[in-house]
C-alpha cells in the first residue's frame, strides 16, 4: 500500500472513530441528560464538527495536490494530538477514560511515518498528558471548566503513578508498533520489488514472443489457440484475433495427424497451404506446460518455415548428383569421341570408293547420318559436362529477348506461340551473351513443345530482390519465364534438370541440364514450378553485376 493510500485510510478511520464517539454521546445524552454538562456537550459537538471539516479538507487536498503527502501526514498527527487533548479537557482530565486515544496517535505515527516519529509522538503524548494532570492538580485549568478537586482527592502519589504508567504505555506502544510497522514496510517493499520484477519479466516475455523469428503458439487442453505471435500470423496469414480460441487443426490443418501426440513432447514436419494457395513446409516442436501444482494446462508449439531450406537441400543434392554424373560422363564421352571419329572417317573413305553398290551405299549413308547425330550428342554433352567460363559483358536483357523472339518466328513450332517480352527497358546484366542465348533458346523450345496448339510465353523481370532464395546475397534480378503449356507432374519437376531425363520422344535430356549449368556458372540459380494443366514457370536469379 503506498503512502498516499495509507494516509487516506487513516483519515477515514479517524472519521469513523469520531462518528462512534458522536453516536455514543448522543445516546448517553438521550438516556441520562442530567449526567452531561451542556457546556461540555456543546464544546464536544464543536470539536467533532471541526474534526469532520479538517478530515474532509485533508481528503480533498490529498486528492488534488501532489508532493504534500509528508506535510499532510504531520498535520494529521498533530490534529489527533490536539483532538485527544481537548477531549480529555472536556471529559474531566484525570477522570477521563479517553487517555488511551493517545496510543492511537502513536500507532498512526508509526504506520504513516516511522519508528523515530512514533517515539517523538509518544514523548509529546507524555508531555501533554502529564501537563493536563499537573495543571489540573494545581488548579490552573479552572478557567477551562476543569476542577482541581478530583486530582487533589487522588493525591500527588496517585497522580505521579498515573502519569508514569501512561508514559510507559506510550513508549511501549511506540517501540512495538514502530517495530511491527517497519517489518510490514520492509515486506511491502519486498513484495513491490517482486511485483516490479514480475512486470519486467512479463514485458520481457511479451517482447520475446512478439519478436522471435519463428512461429509461436499455445493451445489449452481442449486444443484451442491462446497465444499466436506476429511471426505465426505472418507465416499463416491469420491474425491473433482471428486465430484466438479456434481449434488448432482448423487454423493449421497439418497438425490434425499429430492431435494425439501434441500433449507429450514431440516434433516433426507438416504441410501447410496458405490462403494464397502457396504450399509450405513447417517444422515444429511441441512442449506441454503446467501450472504451479503440476497440472497440465496446455501446449506450446514452436514452428518454422522449412520450405526454402528443403528446396536448398534438394538443390544441393541435385548439384552434387549432377557434378558426379557430369565428371564421370565427361570421361566416357571423351573416350567414345575418339573411336567415333575413326569410324566416321573410315565410312567416309568407303563411301568415296567406286566399287560400292547401291544397297551398301544406303547403309553407308545411314551410318554417316547416325554417326553425325551421335557426334552432335556427344558435343552437346561435353558442353554440359565441361562448361566454359562465361565471358561476361554488359547486355540489355530486353534486346536479347527481342532478338531471340525474331529468330524463332521462322521455326514452325512457334507458329501459334506469342512471346511477351515484359523485361524492363534499361535493365543491363553482366552475362555471357552466347550462353544466355542458349539458355533462353532451350527454355523457349521446351515451352513451345509443351504448347503444340499454341499459347503464350511471358518473360518478366524484377530487380532489388535480396536473398529471396536464401542461397546468395547481394543485389540481383529475378527473371521469370512462364508458359501456358500442358505442365509437368511433380515427379518430373524434381528431375527436370538431370542430364538425359526427358519426357520427349526425340529429346536428349541435355537442354535443361545445360541451362542449369550455365545459370550456375553465372553465380545464379534457377527454379521450376509446374503442375499438370497449369503451365510451367522457370525462375532465374542472376547477379546484376
Amino acid at each position: 500500500m503506498n503512502e498516499k493510500r495509507r494516509l487516506a485510510w487513516f483519515i477515514l478511520i479517524r472519521v469513523a472513530v469520531v462518528s462512534l464517539f458522536l453516536i455514543s454521546t448522543v445516546i448517553l445524552n438521550a438516556k441520562e441528560p442530567e449526567s452531561i454538562n451542556e457546556t461540555e456537550l456543546f464544546g464536544f459537538y464543536k470539536l467533532i464538527i471541526a474534526t469532520y471539516l479538517f478530515s474532509i479538507a485533508s481528503l480533498i487536498i490529498l486528492r488534488l495536490a501532489t508532493g504534500l503527502n509528508r506535510t499532510l501526514t504531520y498535520a494529521q498527527i498533530f490534529w489527533d494530538l490536539l483532538l485527544v487533548t481537548l477531549l480529555l479537557l472536556l471529559t474531566g482530565g484525570i477522570n477521563s477514560p479517553y487517555s488511551f486515544l493517545y496510543m492511537l496517535s502513536i500507532i498512526n505515527a508509526s504506520v504513516l511515518l516511522a519508528r523515530r516519529e512514533a517515539i517523538y509522538t509518544a514523548s509529546l503524548c507524555g508531555i501533554l498528558y502529564g501537563a493536563i494532570l499537573d495543571l489540573q492538580y494545581y488548579g490552573k485549568l479552572e478557567r477551562l471548566g476543569l476542577s482541581p478537586v478530583p486530582a487533589q482527592q487522588y493525591g500527588a502519589n496517585y497522580l505521579f503513578y498515573t502519569i508514569f504508567v501512561n508514559i510507559l504505555a506510550f513508549y511501549l506502544t511506540a517501540f512495538l508498533t514502530g517495530y511491527l510497522a517497519e517489518r510490514v514496510r520492509k515486506s511491502e517493499n519486498a513484495l513491490e520489488e517482486k511485483a516490479i520484477d514480475y512486470e519486467e519479466l512479463e514485458r520481457l516475455n511479451s517482447s520475446i514472443v512478439s519478436n522471435i523469428d519463428s512461429g509461436l503458439l499455445s493451445i489449452n487442453n481442449d486444443g484451442r489457440i491462446r497465444v499466436f505471435n506476429p511471426y505465426a500470423a505472418e507465416l499463416t496469414g491469420i491474425t491473433q484475433e482471428k486465430a484466438y480460441d479456434r481449434p488448432l487443426s482448423e487454423v493449421i490443418d497439418g497438425f490434425t495427424s499429430f492431435a494425439d501426440k501434441l500433449h507429450t513432447f514431440c516434433e516433426g514436419e507438416i504441410d501447410y497451404k496458405t490462403l494464397k494457395g502457396d504450399q509450405m513446409i513447417f517444422g515444429f516442436r511441441a512442449v506441454p506446460f503446467t501450472d504451479k501444482e503440476g497440472n497440465s494446462v496446455g501446449v506450446i508449439i514452436n514452428f518454422k518455415d522449412l520450405t526454402q531450406i528443403k528446396r536448398m537441400k534438394e538443390e544441393l543434392k541435385r548439384a552434387d548428383r549432377l557434378a558426379a554424373i557430369g565428371e564421370l560422363s565427361a570421361h566416357i564421352a571423351h573416350e567414345v569421341k575418339n573411336p567415333l571419329a575413326s569410324i566416321s572417317g573410315s565410312v567416309q573413305l568407303i563411301s568415296q570408293g567406286d566399287k560400292i553398290d547401291g544397297a551398301d551405299k544406303k547403309l553407308v549413308d545411314i551410318i554417316m547420318r547416325e554417326t553425325e547425330r551421335l557426334n552432335g550428342l556427344i558435343n552437346d554433352f561435353l558442353a554440359y559436362a565441361r562448361p566454359s567460363q562465361p565471358l561476361k559483358i554488359p547486355v540489355l536483357l530486353k534486346q536479347l529477348i527481342t532478338d531471340m523472339a525474331s529468330l524463332l518466328t521462322a521455326d514452325p513450332r512457334f507458329k501459334n506461340v506469342i512471346i511477351q517480352n515484359n523485361c524492363m527497358e534499361q535493365l543491363t546484366l553482366a552475362i555471357d551473351r552466347d550462353q544466355m542465348r542458349q539458355v533462353f533458346w532451350n527454355l523457349f523450345i521446351n515451352s513451345a513443345d509443351a504448347m503444340p496448339a499454341g499459347g503464350t510465353i511471358k518473360v518478366d523481370t524484377v530487380t532489388g530482390d535480396k536473398g529471396e532464395t536464401g542461397m546468395f546475397s547481394g543485389e540481383n534480378v529475378k527473371i521469370v519465364v512462364a508458359d501456358t503449356g500442358s505442365g509437368m507432374a511433380k515427379s518430373d519437376v524434381k528431375r527436370v534438370f538431370e542430364p538425359f531425363f526427358t519426357t520427349k520422344s526425340a529429346g536428349t535430356g541435355l537442354g535443361l541440364a545445360t541451362v542449369y549449368r550455365i545459370i550456375e556458372s553465372h553465380g545464379g540459380i534457377i527454379l521450376v514450378d509446374s503442375a499438370i494443366g497449369a503451365g510451367t514457370t522457370f525462375t532465374m536469379f542472376l547477379p546484376v553485376k
